[in-house]
């Protein structure tokens, strides 16, 4: 068993290490994947830069077209093939009044993972928000909130890696920081 273990382990060694040095590797799944950044903020910019270069495809849903001409206004369809439980909905401004309606449309759609930002420490006011649209409390469960890694981020920057970590150890069943196993 123990010599099992270890050629599994060997292997994904040799595997990570060919991916790290260039070589093509990655299943379907991290070659198809959505990442949809809702809100044009600072931490939308970054977290869509990082995401696009760690293999995402990536949207910008933007309500007010006069903040970004190019922005989608509305939640995309996901139900096709190829996005269907694959997409990550990140909403990057809790402050904004079309909070509640955006979450709702989120969570109508087949996403994988849905958070919004917010401090951990007070009721995000995404609860209200939803439950003014009869929202169940069912469905506002899903929304994970707060979201990334707890890694004393306070810029922009900070925010969209510790985000995007944590999107990835969610997706890969890790737990995330520095435990291995």
């Amino acid at each position: 068993m123990a010599t099992t273990a270890r050629t599994e382990t060997t292997e994904a060694t040799a595997d990570a290490c060919d991916v790290a040095h260039g070589a093509e590797g990655g299943d379907a799944e991290r070659q198809t994947r959505t990442l949809i950044a809702v809100f044009a903020t600072p931490v939308a910019d970054y977290l869509l830069r990082y995401g696009s270069d760690a293999g995402f495809r990536t949207l910008l849903v933007e309500p007010d077209q006069k903040r970004v001409a190019d922005a989608l206004t509305a939640m995309p369809d996901l139900s096709g093939a190829d996005v269907a439980g694959t997409a990550d909905i990140v909403v990057t401004d809790h402050h904004r009044d079309e909070l509640g309606a955006v979450l709702r449309d989120a969570l109508a759609q087949p996403a994988r993972w849905v958070g919004v930002m917010g401090n951990p420490k007070h009721e995000g006011p995404h609860v209200a928000a939803l439950q003014s649209l009869g929202v169940s409390d069912e469905d506002i469960a899903r929304v994970h909130r707060p979201i990334g890694l707890n890694i004393g981020s306070r810029t922009p920057p900070e925010i969209a890696i510790a985000t995007l970590a944590g999107l990835l150890a969610d997706r890969n069943e890790r737990p995330g920081g520095f435990t291995f196993g």
